[in-house]
């Protein structure tokens, strides 16, 4: 298949731009590199620079291209800066997409992938986190996703969209022979900000409250391997059908405490890594992790990476041999 990815020279983008390509697909990346790096996209792909809202460039790209399909990473993912700024997440985020949306429909392109996001969940009642639990999320960052999911299961009934929303929660990790990985800027994750610990770019790593009702204390979640994503997102391609809309979880169902993660990077890194112990943040949920049943049992996905010493070795392989990441 010929495919078309958004957002291809990002974190999670880039790994699975590798994943289609090493698959077998071909691949074009359309990215603005505002957050994206060019280095990150894979030499057997062709990367476009554009931006989504370039609808000019969207159609002359899409039409007679000979696409199979469309998966879309181009979205800002800044939870608090969505409270702060909704428009500018509802405008690229929902908007843009909806336009990219109209020009598949017109270009005759009915398979497409969506990164959605765990966040669409809000604050569940219960845990482990399952598919059919309501949809409540509580900032704008999840209100567009889930705004997206809604859309395409319009288009599925109204012109025949096959549509795949891969709800994940937490990308971590880097590529096995560490030439791509994670390097946002500012940075806001906790493994790649406790290893720039490690690394001497940071004097302390920050636990925002250790008084939650969780065995340690310190907020329970689900690290997913940004490879183990990328698996997912072409196995959701392959097998996805005109007029259906489909939606998974991806995680382990496991879940990593904030000083596990700490404690796992200390014993792989060999540093003492510092923390220092502050108040919660607002809207700090004390747990979120996965139930995976659904796509394992239905598109035979299962992660390579299940524990979280795997996913801090695969990081720290990176950012040991790119401390100022791609330094573009």
């Amino acid at each position: 298949m010929k495919i078309f990815v958004t957002g291809g020279a990002g974190y999670v983008g880039s790994h699975s731009v590798r994943a289609l390509l090493d698959a077998g697909h071909e691949v074009v990346a359309y990215d603005n590199l505002s957050q994206g790096h060019r280095a990150a996209v894979d030499t057997r792909a062709t990367l476009i620079v554009g931006d989504l809202a370039d609808k000019d460039l969207l159609h002359r790209t899409l039409s007679g291209g000979g696409y199979d399909g469309v998966m879309h990473f181009a979205a800002f993912l800044d939870v608090g800066e969505s409270v702060r700024e909704p428009l500018k997440y509802y405008e690229n985020n929902f908007g843009n997409t909806i336009g990219m949306l109209q020009i598949m429909r017109d270009a005759g392109i009915k398979k497409f992938v969506f990164s959605s996001t765990c966040a669409t969940y809000g604050e569940p009642a219960s845990m482990p986190i399952t598919e059919d639990m309501p949809q409540h999320p509580i900032n704008p960052y999840g209100h567009t996703k889930l705004a997206m999911e809604w859309a395409m299961r319009d288009c599925a009934t109204a012109w025949g969209l096959g549509g795949c929303a891969l709800r994940y929660f937490n990308a971590s990790g880097a590529s096995a022979d560490a030439t791509i990985g994670e390097d946002h800027d500012p940075e806001s994750h906790l493994i790649p900000l406790v290893l720039q610990v490690a690394l001497g770019q940071r004097d302390s790593i920050k636990i925002f409250g250790d008084d939650y009702p969780t065995p340690d204390g310190t907020c329970l979640r689900d690290y997913i391997h940004v490879e183990d994503l990328g698996t997912a997102h072409v196995k959701a391609m392959e097998t996805q059908n005109p007029s259906e809309f489909r939606y998974y979880n991806v995680g382990t169902g496991n879940a990593a405490s904030v000083k596990d993660i700490i404690e796992a990077a200390r014993k792989v890194t060999g540093h003492a890594i510092p923390a220092e112990l502050i108040e919660r943040r607002p809207g700090d949920p004390p747990e979120l992790f996965a139930d995976p049943t659904k796509i394992k049992t239905e598109l035979g996905w299962s992660p390579k990476f299940d524990n979280i010493t795997g996913v801090i070795e695969s990081a720290w392989k990176w950012h040991k041999s790119h401390p100022d990441g791609y330094d573009e």
